[in-house]
Protein backbone atom coordinates (compact mmCIF):
# COMPACT_ATOMS: atom_id res chain seq x y z
CA UNK A 1 0.00 0.00 0.00
CA UNK A 2 2.57 2.20 0.85
CA UNK A 3 4.09 1.85 -2.74
CA UNK A 4 1.09 2.46 -4.32
CA UNK A 5 0.02 5.70 -2.12
CA UNK A 6 3.57 6.81 -3.72
CA UNK A 7 2.79 5.98 -7.34
CA UNK A 8 -0.58 7.78 -6.97
CA UNK A 9 1.20 11.01 -5.28
CA UNK A 10 3.80 10.86 -8.03
CA UNK A 11 1.29 10.51 -10.99
CA UNK A 12 2.71 6.89 -12.06
CA UNK A 13 0.73 5.22 -14.56
CA UNK A 14 -0.38 1.86 -13.25
CA UNK A 15 1.43 0.04 -15.81
CA UNK A 16 4.55 1.39 -14.13
CA UNK A 17 6.91 -0.33 -11.22
CA UNK A 18 7.62 1.04 -8.39
CA UNK A 19 9.78 -0.28 -5.23
CA UNK A 20 10.65 1.12 -1.57
CA UNK A 21 13.92 1.49 -0.30
CA UNK A 22 15.16 2.92 2.65
CA UNK A 23 16.56 6.44 1.61
CA UNK A 24 17.35 7.76 -1.86
CA UNK A 25 20.98 7.39 -1.36
CA UNK A 26 20.77 3.74 -0.45
CA UNK A 27 19.18 3.25 -4.42
CA UNK A 28 22.50 5.31 -5.49
CA UNK A 29 24.63 3.09 -4.38
CA UNK A 30 22.80 0.37 -5.39
CA UNK A 31 22.07 1.12 -9.14
CA UNK A 32 26.53 0.86 -10.37
CA UNK A 33 26.19 -2.68 -9.01
CA UNK A 34 22.97 -3.10 -10.65
CA UNK A 35 23.69 -1.48 -14.13
CA UNK A 36 27.98 -1.81 -14.40
CA UNK A 37 29.12 0.77 -16.79
CA UNK A 38 31.81 2.07 -18.50
CA UNK A 39 31.09 5.77 -19.46
CA UNK A 40 29.18 7.61 -17.20
CA UNK A 41 27.80 11.52 -17.65
CA UNK A 42 26.67 13.51 -14.63
CA UNK A 43 24.75 16.71 -15.78
CA UNK A 44 26.57 19.34 -13.56
CA UNK A 45 27.15 21.34 -11.56
CA UNK A 46 24.95 18.76 -9.02
CA UNK A 47 25.29 16.30 -5.88
CA UNK A 48 28.27 14.97 -5.55
CA UNK A 49 27.19 11.16 -4.25
CA UNK A 50 26.32 10.27 -8.05
CA UNK A 51 29.98 10.63 -9.29
CA UNK A 52 31.12 8.90 -6.02
CA UNK A 53 29.21 6.30 -6.12
CA UNK A 54 29.43 5.48 -9.89
CA UNK A 55 33.55 5.93 -9.80
CA UNK A 56 33.65 3.34 -6.66
CA UNK A 57 32.14 0.60 -9.19
CA UNK A 58 35.14 1.62 -11.65
CA UNK A 59 33.47 3.79 -14.36
CA UNK A 60 34.87 6.40 -16.13
CA UNK A 61 32.61 9.60 -14.61
CA UNK A 62 31.84 13.03 -16.94
CA UNK A 63 30.38 15.75 -15.65
CA UNK A 64 28.97 17.31 -18.51
CA UNK A 65 26.78 20.66 -19.06
CA UNK A 66 24.80 19.84 -21.92
CA UNK A 67 22.16 17.37 -21.69
CA UNK A 68 22.55 16.29 -24.93
CA UNK A 69 26.11 14.73 -24.22
CA UNK A 70 24.53 12.53 -22.08
CA UNK A 71 23.38 10.59 -25.38
CA UNK A 72 26.57 9.52 -26.40
CA UNK A 73 27.57 7.58 -22.71
CA UNK A 74 26.43 4.47 -21.07
CA UNK A 75 24.86 6.26 -18.10
CA UNK A 76 23.50 8.88 -17.74
CA UNK A 77 22.68 11.26 -14.52
CA UNK A 78 20.41 14.18 -13.91
CA UNK A 79 19.36 15.77 -10.44
CA UNK A 80 15.98 17.29 -11.28
CA UNK A 81 15.24 19.99 -10.35
CA UNK A 82 19.08 20.56 -9.71
CA UNK A 83 20.34 20.28 -6.21
CA UNK A 84 22.15 23.29 -5.90
CA UNK A 85 20.70 26.05 -7.98
CA UNK A 86 17.15 24.50 -8.62
CA UNK A 87 17.48 23.73 -12.62
CA UNK A 88 14.81 21.99 -14.60
CA UNK A 89 15.59 19.88 -18.07
CA UNK A 90 11.53 19.65 -19.05
CA UNK A 91 10.52 16.00 -19.55
CA UNK A 92 9.92 14.89 -22.55
CA UNK A 93 13.55 16.10 -23.25
CA UNK A 94 14.74 14.10 -20.46
CA UNK A 95 12.40 10.90 -22.10
CA UNK A 96 14.46 11.79 -25.46
CA UNK A 97 17.73 10.74 -24.11
CA UNK A 98 16.35 7.85 -22.18
CA UNK A 99 15.19 6.43 -25.31
CA UNK A 100 18.74 6.97 -26.82
CA UNK A 101 20.09 5.44 -23.93
CA UNK A 102 17.67 2.39 -23.78
CA UNK A 103 17.83 1.75 -27.14
CA UNK A 104 21.92 0.64 -26.23
CA UNK A 105 20.93 -0.95 -23.10
CA UNK A 106 21.92 1.86 -21.11
CA UNK A 107 19.91 4.21 -18.26
CA UNK A 108 19.23 7.45 -17.73
CA UNK A 109 18.56 8.05 -13.63
CA UNK A 110 16.86 10.87 -12.86
CA UNK A 111 16.80 11.95 -9.15
CA UNK A 112 14.02 13.94 -8.50
CA UNK A 113 14.73 14.15 -4.83
CA UNK A 114 13.56 18.08 -4.67
CA UNK A 115 10.50 17.43 -7.24
CA UNK A 116 7.47 17.05 -4.39
CA UNK A 117 7.37 20.31 -3.89
CA UNK A 118 7.84 21.97 -7.71
CA UNK A 119 5.03 20.42 -9.46
CA UNK A 120 4.19 17.25 -11.32
CA UNK A 121 4.50 19.12 -14.28
CA UNK A 122 7.94 18.82 -14.22
CA UNK A 123 8.46 15.10 -13.63
CA UNK A 124 9.74 12.37 -16.07
CA UNK A 125 6.87 10.09 -13.88
CA UNK A 126 3.88 10.02 -15.65
CA UNK A 127 5.85 9.27 -18.68
CA UNK A 128 7.32 5.94 -17.30
CA UNK A 129 7.67 3.07 -17.98
CA UNK A 130 8.29 3.97 -22.21
CA UNK A 131 11.15 5.96 -21.11
CA UNK A 132 14.41 4.00 -19.86
CA UNK A 133 14.81 5.95 -17.24
CA UNK A 134 14.77 4.97 -13.71
CA UNK A 135 13.32 7.66 -11.17
CA UNK A 136 14.56 8.11 -7.95
CA UNK A 137 12.27 9.95 -5.16
CA UNK A 138 13.26 11.38 -1.68
CA UNK A 139 10.49 11.39 0.97
CA UNK A 140 12.16 13.31 3.59
CA UNK A 141 13.00 16.16 1.47
CA UNK A 142 9.01 18.05 1.50
CA UNK A 143 8.24 15.93 4.08
CA UNK A 144 10.81 16.97 6.97
CA UNK A 145 11.47 13.25 7.94
CA UNK A 146 14.73 12.82 6.68
CA UNK A 147 15.68 9.97 9.50
CA UNK A 148 12.42 8.55 8.65
CA UNK A 149 14.66 6.61 6.25
CA UNK A 150 12.57 6.39 2.89
CA UNK A 151 12.83 6.90 -1.00
CA UNK A 152 11.28 5.74 -4.02
CA UNK A 153 12.75 4.31 -7.38
CA UNK A 154 10.24 4.39 -10.38
CA UNK A 155 10.90 2.53 -13.56
CA UNK A 156 10.07 -0.52 -15.56
CA UNK A 157 8.53 -3.30 -13.67
CA UNK A 158 11.72 -5.38 -14.58
CA UNK A 159 13.81 -2.67 -13.27
CA UNK A 160 12.13 -2.21 -10.05
CA UNK A 161 12.20 -6.02 -9.23
CA UNK A 162 16.19 -6.21 -10.10
CA UNK A 163 16.49 -3.68 -7.33
CA UNK A 164 13.74 -5.33 -4.74
CA UNK A 165 16.16 -8.14 -5.41
CA UNK A 166 18.97 -6.61 -4.39
CA UNK A 167 17.78 -4.96 -1.61
CA UNK A 168 16.11 -8.28 0.00
CA UNK A 169 13.60 -8.24 2.35
CA UNK A 170 12.08 -5.71 4.44
CA UNK A 171 14.12 -3.16 3.35
CA UNK A 172 12.35 -0.19 4.82
CA UNK A 173 10.74 -0.32 8.96
CA UNK A 174 7.29 -0.25 9.61
CA UNK A 175 7.36 2.94 11.39
CA UNK A 176 8.02 4.48 7.64
CA UNK A 177 5.68 2.19 5.68
CA UNK A 178 3.00 3.80 7.65
CA UNK A 179 4.07 7.42 8.50
CA UNK A 180 5.08 7.59 4.86
CA UNK A 181 1.82 6.18 3.40
CA UNK A 182 -0.14 8.42 5.41
CA UNK A 183 1.93 11.73 4.54
CA UNK A 184 1.54 11.02 1.06
CA UNK A 185 -2.02 10.35 0.61
CA UNK A 186 -2.47 13.90 2.58
CA UNK A 187 -2.46 16.22 -1.06
CA UNK A 188 -4.07 19.00 1.03
CA UNK A 189 -0.95 18.99 3.29
CA UNK A 190 1.09 19.38 0.13
CA UNK A 191 -0.55 21.69 -1.39
CA UNK A 192 -0.47 24.41 1.72
CA UNK A 193 3.12 23.65 2.35
CA UNK A 194 3.94 24.82 -1.27
CA UNK A 195 1.82 27.61 -1.30
CA UNK A 196 3.71 28.89 2.41
CA UNK A 197 6.86 28.00 1.02
CA UNK A 198 6.46 30.22 -2.38
CA UNK A 199 5.58 33.20 0.42
CA UNK A 200 8.82 32.06 2.60
CA UNK A 201 11.48 31.21 -0.50
CA UNK A 202 10.54 35.19 -1.89
CA UNK A 203 10.95 36.98 2.11
CA UNK A 204 14.66 34.61 2.00
CA UNK A 205 15.63 36.39 -1.16
CA UNK A 206 14.57 39.66 -0.42
CA UNK A 207 16.32 39.44 2.70
CA UNK A 208 19.43 37.65 1.28
CA UNK A 209 19.09 40.70 -1.39
CA UNK A 210 18.57 43.41 1.01
CA UNK A 211 22.39 41.62 2.68
CA UNK A 212 23.88 42.19 -0.81
CA UNK A 213 23.71 38.69 -1.76
CA UNK A 214 22.55 37.42 -5.92
CA UNK A 215 20.13 34.82 -5.94
CA UNK A 216 21.58 32.24 -8.32
CA UNK A 217 18.79 29.58 -7.92
CA UNK A 218 17.02 27.21 -5.78
CA UNK A 219 13.63 25.66 -5.10
CA UNK A 220 10.76 26.12 -2.75
CA UNK A 221 12.97 24.14 0.28
CA UNK A 222 16.08 26.18 -0.16
CA UNK A 223 18.17 29.18 -2.00
CA UNK A 224 21.42 29.72 -3.41
CA UNK A 225 23.12 33.34 -3.10
CA UNK A 226 26.02 34.43 -4.62
CA UNK A 227 28.84 36.95 -3.11
CA UNK A 228 32.02 37.97 -2.83
CA UNK A 229 33.59 36.08 0.79
CA UNK A 230 30.85 33.48 0.66
CA UNK A 231 33.43 32.20 2.55
CA UNK A 232 33.71 34.21 5.60
CA UNK A 233 30.22 34.52 5.95
CA UNK A 234 29.54 31.04 6.33
CA UNK A 235 32.19 30.83 9.37
CA UNK A 236 30.38 34.10 11.04
CA UNK A 237 26.96 32.43 10.54
CA UNK A 238 28.30 29.19 11.88
CA UNK A 239 29.42 31.34 14.84
CA UNK A 240 25.80 32.58 15.30
CA UNK A 241 24.28 28.75 15.06
CA UNK A 242 23.21 28.83 11.83
CA UNK A 243 24.35 26.63 9.59
CA UNK A 244 24.00 27.02 5.54
CA UNK A 245 25.58 24.92 2.62
CA UNK A 246 29.02 25.88 1.26
CA UNK A 247 30.47 24.65 -1.68
CA UNK A 248 34.34 23.94 -2.40
CA UNK A 249 34.34 24.45 -6.19
CA UNK A 250 31.66 27.22 -5.69
CA UNK A 251 33.57 29.74 -3.24
CA UNK A 252 30.97 32.26 -4.06
CA UNK A 253 27.91 30.49 -2.91
CA UNK A 254 25.64 29.38 0.18
CA UNK A 255 22.47 27.51 0.10
CA UNK A 256 19.94 28.55 2.48
CA UNK A 257 17.24 26.66 3.96
CA UNK A 258 14.01 28.29 4.27
CA UNK A 259 13.35 29.33 7.74
CA UNK A 260 9.89 28.58 9.30
CA UNK A 261 9.09 30.21 12.81
CA UNK A 262 9.45 34.42 13.67
CA UNK A 263 12.12 33.72 15.90
CA UNK A 264 14.23 31.87 13.22
CA UNK A 265 13.65 34.49 10.69
CA UNK A 266 14.75 36.96 12.97
CA UNK A 267 18.25 34.97 13.89
CA UNK A 268 18.72 34.96 10.26
CA UNK A 269 18.56 38.75 9.59
CA UNK A 270 20.98 39.83 12.53
CA UNK A 271 23.34 37.11 11.80
CA UNK A 272 23.50 38.37 8.12
CA UNK A 273 24.18 41.26 8.93
CA UNK A 274 26.88 40.96 11.47
CA UNK A 275 28.10 38.59 8.99
CA UNK A 276 28.72 40.55 6.75
CA UNK A 277 29.66 43.59 8.85
CA UNK A 278 32.51 41.34 9.52
CA UNK A 279 33.74 40.30 5.75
Amino acid sequence: MLEAAAGAAYGAKPSTGIVAAPGTQSLIQWLPRLWPAQRVGVLGFTYGEHETCWQAAGADVTSVTELADLARLDIGVVVNPNNPDGRIVPPNQLAEIAGVLDRRGGRLIVDEAFMDVSGRQSSLVPCLPAAGAVVLRSFGKAYGLAGLRLGFAVARPEDCALLRSAMGPWPVSGPAIAIGRRALEDATWLAETIARLDVEAARLDRLLQSAGCGIAGGTRLFRLAELPGAEGLFERLCQAGILCRPFRSKSDWLRFGIPHSPEQWRRLEAALWRGLAGC
